[in-house]
């Protein structure tokens, strides 16, 4: 026993040691990447700013416009090390810029005529956030570690496996014309296989919940589609797509494919955990008494998980709502513009949650009833 206990501490500590050295040589990359990235990269070293004017939009709403004057090192490229003069303009309001400080890193465009001059100058495009991510993503993982421990390693590793999924599959509709539903529909298997396999391994629970969430997710979209088609898409504004070069509806409709998965494979998961968790507690429980329990079960789920949507795809349109608010559009037009996609996702994903259920509850009765006769 006390061998066992001693082994047991040992992996631990190779495994906090392993996870601090990726965490600090990942922290320490994200901090001196620069030569890495092909845009040139520059770190504020100084800003100054001035009140430009006061001014008033198309739609008579007064703001104010600054300027900074900023003085940055480059840290990339032919011209490292030398200091160039940045100008970044933006409006009190915020709405599409914003000020930028001492330490922050910016990618940079030159002036045409800067590269023959000493005195270089330019423009700021975007903000360098990587070192960000990095330390956000480092910790959910120790999050998801300290919380679930070997699962929680496992989430991790099907979450890092989702993600190059999603990017390769989203690179490949980019570069052929492969209908990206079909892409989609093959990523969804995919995601849900690994995912549930990764997490809860190979068992009767794991394939209950799978098949559940495939059935689930599906005739959703299925439905959701129906429902574009019969009512003509009335009520759905594209306006946040409009520069696309891709039909926006079908864009859409991947979207609330990929994003109702989520929570069809929480609640497929959930239901398939619980029902073979009663047979294991008491292996003579009837069909009957399963069914009870697990529609009980799925009402309580459908609720919280239905708010659960809704807070999450309303909470992205936060920012647009203040600021269509902020300049004094009706509050009609501005729920509309901003929310109708928004909406459309949830009621999706609530389809899929309520269908989820009865399938879920049957397909975990099925496997129970398998285990039973061997």
């Amino acid at each position: 026993m006390n061998r066992m206990i001693k082994n047991l501490t040992y992996k631990h500590i190779i495994l906090f040691i392993i996870f601090a050295f990726c965490f600090i040589t990942s922290v320490i990359f994200v901090y001196h990447n620069y030569a890495f990235y092909e845009r040139p990269i520059a770190k504020i070293t100084q800003t100054s700013m001035e009140e430009v004017t006061d001014i008033t939009d198309s739609y008579d709403n007064e703001d104010q416009l600054f300027t900074q004057r900023i003085v940055a090192e480059i840290k990339n490229g032919d011209k490292k090390g030398q200091l160039i003069h940045l100008t970044n303009e933006y409006s009190a309001s915020g709405a599409y810029d914003y000020p930028y400080q001492v330490g922050n890193e910016v990618f940079i465009v030159f002036d045409k005529n800067s590269k023959e001059n000493t005195n270089l100058t330019g423009s700021i495009t975007d903000l360098k956030r990587d070192k960000y991510l990095v330390i956000i993503g480092w910790i959910f993982i120790f999050t998801l570690l300290i919380v679930g421990k070997k699962q929680g390693l496992f989430a991790s590793i099907s979450l890092a496996v989702n993600i190059i999924l999603l990017s390769y599959t989203l690179d490949i509709y980019v570069n052929t014309n492969i209908n990206l539903l079909w892409l989609c529909g093959i990523t969804v298997i995919l995601f849900t296989v690994l995912s549930l396999l990764l997490v809860n391994g190979f068992n009767g629970k794991t394939y209950a919940a799978i098949v559940a969430t495939l059935l689930g997710t599906f005739i959703a979209l299925l439905i959701t589609y129906l429902a574009m088609w019969v009512t003509d898409e009335n009520g759905l504004h594209y306006e946040e797509m409009q520069f696309l070069t891709r039909p926006y509806q079908l864009v859409f409709l991947a979207g609330l494919f990929i994003g109702s998965l989520g929570a069809v494979m929480d609640v497929a998961i959930s239901i398939s955990s619980a029902m073979f968790e009663l047979y294991q507690k008491n292996k003579n429980i009837s069909v009957k008494a399963l069914k009870k329990s697990g529609f009980d079960i799925g009402k309580d789920i459908m609720g919280t998980m239905t708010n659960i949507l809704f807070f999450a795809y309303i909470s992205g349109s936060i920012p647009m709502l203040i600021l269509y608010l902020k300049n004094y559009s009706p509050l009609g037009f501005t729920l509309s513009i901003n929310l109708s996609l928004e909406l459309a996702r949830a009621l999706a994903g609530g389809i899929g949650i309520v269908i989820t259920i009865p399938i879920g509850l049957y397909t975990s009765i099925f496997f129970v009833n398998r285990m039973r006769e061997k």
